[in-house]
């Protein structure tokens, strides 16, 4: 029996640019972040307060949220486990930036399904370097599941195997 002609994988997607949400009910947090990372080659939004980072979410669908743990409306908890809860949102990269020190609110942020934290005030290399490493990370995860899905259409046209 000839074997099916060998498929080479799909071309690698064509990678848009990065989308970055800083969301934060203080004015100067959210531009002090904003201006940190402006050197970074990516699209950034803002959000004031946690309904409207849900909002932003919807419209923007960033790679990468900076999300602040107090916030009006939602809490920074609430909106990450929503996020996180919700299979559509879920791969987005969520880093909780708190002034918050107790071991406790460390604890709820990782319950809460947060992907990594941060603590107030936020130095300016650390924090490029943790986004950078959150991106190139959610790129590598949406190229993993894009290959996974080709992988499962060349299963889907195999024909059924004699045992």
């Amino acid at each position: 029996m000839p074997k099916a002609p060998a498929t080479s994988p799909p071309p690698p997607a064509v990678p848009r640019r990065s989308r970055v949400l800083i969301a934060d009910d203080n004015e100067p947090n959210r531009e002090l972040l904003e201006v940190y990372l402006a050197e970074l080659d990516c699209e950034i939004s803002t959000a004031v307060d946690g309904r409207d980072t849900l909002d932003k979410v919807a419209a923007h669908q960033p790679d990468v949220i900076l999300l602040d743990v107090m916030m009006p409306k939602l809490s920074g908890f609430e909106v990450c486990q929503q996020l996180k809860s919700d299979p559509k949102t879920s791969p987005i990269m969520i880093m909780m930036v708190t002034a918050l020190g107790e071991l406790g609110d460390i604890e709820r942020a990782v319950e809460a399904g947060t992907d990594d934290f941060l603590s107030k005030p936020v130095n300016k290399v650390e924090l490029v370097k943790r986004v950078e490493n959150m991106l190139r990370l959610r790129h590598v995860s949406d190229e993993l599941e894009r290959l996974r899905s080709y992988i499962r259409t060349m299963d889907d046209d195999q024909p059924p195997r004699a045992h």
